[in-house]
Parts: C-alpha cells; sequence; structure tokens
C-alpha cells in the first residue's frame, strides 16, 4: 500500500525551536532506546517501516522542507514536492498523481494520506494498514480514521457517524466548536477529524480532473499556483456520499503547542540546564552553547535557541503566534540536505555563519555577484573547489573566495567551517549555481 505523509506549515507556536524552514516536525526531542535523539518526522517514518514494513512512503511538502526531510530521512523516501502552499487537496491531488505518472502506481491501489506529525504507537499504523483494506470496498469511494475524543476541544473537526461500531457510514462533518457544542457532539458519538483519509488512487485522480479540468502530474506542476487554496475536507470529503469512518481509540496526540509538546517528553531538561528542587512540571530545552539555570519555576517551559528565547507560563505557551508574528528576522538555523547551519554574528556588512557538513556531502558548485567569503576549517577533512581548482582542507586551513568565484567545499569527514561573509548587500537570492565536473 501507499502512505503519503503530509508535512507543512511553520510551527510558529513552537518558536524559538520553529521557523519558516524548520517546521515542529523537525525538532529532535524524542529520545530513542540508544540515548540519541529523533524528530516527530524521523519517529513516524520509523513507526511505518515497523508496523507496515511493505508500504511505500511519499512525503508531500514544500520546497523549503526538503533539505530538512532528506537530511533526516536520507535519500531513500519518496518526495512529491509541492511550488508553494495551497492547502491539503492541491497537495493530496499533486500527490496522486506523482505516484501515478512518476512512480508508475496502478490506480486500483490503495493509498492513505496522514499528517507527519502525530504522536502515536504503532496501533495507529495497524488502523492505517486497515484503512487501506476498507477503501478497496467496493462500496466505499473514501474511508477515514475519526479519534475517540478524550475531552471536549475546541481545536478539532469532528466527524458525525452514523452508528457506533468500529466502522461507520458519515452523517456530517462539524466545525471546529465551543467547549459546550464540543460536549454535544461527543454525546452523540463524535470523531475529532485526524486528517486521515484512504482511497484508491483513480478515485481521487478522477476527482482532480473534475475539480481542476486536468490531474496529470506535469499539468499540476505547472498550474499549482493557480489552484484554489482549499482543505481536503471542505473540497472532496464533506461531499462525498459514500464515505466510512474507521473509530480509533488508540494513543493520539497533536503536539501543536509547547504544552502538548511538553508531555511527550521523557525528561524535564535537555540540553545544557539546571533546576533545582523547588521546581514543579518545568520543561527546559536549550539548544545554546550556554547553561540555563532555572529555579523555582512552576508549570512553565523555558526554550532557547539560535533563534530566540521563550520563558512562558505551559497554559499561556498557547498564545504565542500573534507575538512571532511581531519578529522580523532571518531564519538563524537551517537543516540542508548537506548538514546545517547557524548564524552566530550579524553586522551592518557581514555575516558569520557556522556550517556543518556531513560526511560524504558538499555544498552547490556556486557563485556570489555581492560578497566575498572567508572560510576557516574548524575540525575535519574535506576539499574545496574553486575556479576548478581543487585542493584538500584540514583544521586551521583559510580559505579567501572573492565575489564572482565560482566555489564549493565537500566533506570526507564531518567538516565544522566557520563562513565569515563580507559586502554590502548580502542576500540568500545572490547565488548562481554551476554544474561541477566531478
Amino acid at each position: 500500500m501507499n502512505i503519503i505523509l503530509l508535512s507543512g506549515g511553520s510551527g510558529k507556536r513552537l518558536w524559538p525551536l520553529s521557523n519558516d524552514i524548520r517546521s515542529k516536525q523537525f525538532i529532535k526531542i524524542f529520545k530513542r532506546e540508544d540515548g540519541t535523539y529523533e524528530s516527530m518526522v524521523q519517529r513516524i517514518y520509523r513507526q511505518i517501516r515497523k508496523a507496515v514494513p511493505g508500504a511505500t512512503v511519499t512525503i508531500a511538502t514544500s520546497k523549503t522542507q526538503v533539505s530538512a526531510i532528506r537530511n533526516q530521512l536520507g535519500d531513500g523516501v519518496n518526495i512529491c514536492v509541492e511550488p508553494c502552499r495551497r492547502d491539503t487537496f492541491p497537495a493530496i491531488a499533486l500527490a496522486a498523481a506523482y505516484l501515478r505518472d512518476v512512480k508508475g502506481v496502478a490506480l486500483e491501489e490503495p493509498a492513505v494520506v496522514c499528517p507527519v506529525d502525530p504522536y502515536v504507537d504503532e496501533e495507529y499504523f495497524e488502523a492505517i494498514a486497515r484503512l487501506g483494506a476498507l477503501a478497496s470496498a467496493e462500496d466505499v469511494n473514501l474511508a477515514l480514521i475519526g479519534i475517540e475524543p478524550t475531552y471536549p476541544s475546541e481545536k478539532y473537526g469532528y466527524i458525525i457517524p452514523r452508528e457506533q461500531g468500529a466502522t461507520s457510514a458519515v452523517e456530517a462533518f462539524k466545525e471546529k466548536p465551543d467547549k459546550d457544542l464540543a460536549r454535544e457532539y461527543i454525546a452523540k458519538g463524535a470523531l475529532w477529524n485526524g486528517g486521515v483519509f484512504g482511497f484508491q488512487l483513480q478515485y481521487i485522480c478522477e476527482k482532480t480532473q473534475e475539480l481542476t479540468g486536468f490531474s496529470a502530474y506535469e499539468d499540476l506542476l505547472q498550474q499549482y499556483e493557480s489552484l484554489t487554496k482549499i482543505s481536503f475536507d471542505y473540497a472532496v470529503a464533506e461531499k462525498e456520499e459514500r464515505i466510512q469512518a474507521m473509530r480509533f481509540q488508540g494513543k493520539w496526540k497533536d503536539l501543536g503547542t509547547w504544552n502538548t509538546l511538553t508531555e511527550a517528553m521523557d525528561e524535564q531538561t535537555l540540553g545544557q540546564a539546571l533546576c533545582n528542587e523547588t521546581c514543579e512540571n518545568l520543561h527546559v530545552i536549550n539548544e545554546l552553547n550556554v547553561p540555563i539555570v532555572c529555579m523555582g519555576m512552576k508549570n512553565a517551559v523555558v526554550a532557547a535557541s539560535a533563534e530566540g528565547i521563550l520563558v512562558s507560563d505551559k497554559e499561556q505557551s498557547s498564545y504565542i503566534k500573534p507575538y512571532v508574528d511581531q519578529i522580523d528576522q532571518q531564519v538563524m538555523f537551517a537543516e540542508k540536505s548537506w548538514g546545517s547551519f547557524q548564524v552566530v554574528d550579524v553586522e551592518e556588512a557581514s555575516m558569520t555563519i557556522k556550517i556543518t557538513l556531513n560526511p560524504g556531502h558538499g555544498m552547490n558548485y556556486h557563485s556570489h555577484e555581492r560578497r566575498d567569503e572567508v572560510w576557516t576549517i574548524l575540525s575535519g577533512r574535506g576539499k574545496t573547489v574553486v575556479d576548478g581548482m581543487e585542493q584538500p582542507v584540514h583544521p586551521g586551513d583559510v580559505i579567501t573566495i572573492e565575489a564572482g568565484c565560482r566555489h564549493t567545499i565537500i566533506a570526507e569527514t564531518e567538516l565544522k567551517i566557520i563562513e565569515v561573509q563580507l559586502g554590502r548587500e548580502i542576500s540568500v537570492h545572490d547565488k548562481k549555481k554551476y554544474k561541477l565536473d566531478r
């Protein structure tokens, strides 16, 4: 079967660990058995591989997230890249066309779409496998998973089933209600809409043709920016008559706020942090190379990264977004397919960046017209290519690159570099790529 993971959003509610490139699903806070940490996308990908080993996984995402996905999952995962963000129906339509036209998946094969960031256990993926089978039934066009509610939430839409069995036809969909209305829905057996949909590929391709006038992958790519921004629920699910809901009663959490995210953490602190004995229900996540000391703090979260520092009551942390929207600064940390970078200092005519290159990886061969660069090798081994001239590099080496020079650096081992950019017009758009003959 085919599983399509939807990876989107900027995750501003988890600032300062998230930004426009690094969404919440890439934050490494879940402790593995070996003591290392994994992110939401790594966790869910590992769980799929264990629970549904034969599944083909495709991640539908925006261009800004491709590098982080490659960094965390490697080059083996299928990625369907959206040219821009257009909500869930265009994303699912493009992914379905990608499976059919690029990967050669047969139209009668089932596919299940789910978000990339729920906190679940293996039982969830066993349910996904059953959903794929349900979607292949003759009298079903669309199947979905409804989450058994644990409280009257105002954050989720609700599915009203006709019966209270394990599966049921859908009576209606309800938008996010207030608490009183949510209680009424739950009393009627309503389920949270977890954004999980199962269908045969042919069904979505036909719906795409019906709603957009075309369904070929290349056509969708070319016309993607002009497609209507609309959710899959509005465009398809709420209009479908042959639809079944499967009730799911296992572990499921949406870790969209600091309050819910810290509930899933195994440890009170991550990174350099000290808390005295009077602290209660406190979580600290520190990505900086300086210690944080907390004393007497209760029901709070402290998070520190290159983007900034958050100190908040846990309940109040849910209301962070409008404040973060007021912050206007460039991205200070990002994972790339070749490694990662962190901005260390920004001046009027210079920028200093610490770069980590993964073994065997390198930057694009490129040039800048309006800035010079100076690279200082901190650790590791590799080689540089500057205007076609190749030379090995070791700790302590300094490489000067003038504006207009074509250049790259390739790591043999993990390579750490300090890059100083010098110029009055430093911009991410000042970059021209070239083919490197190797």
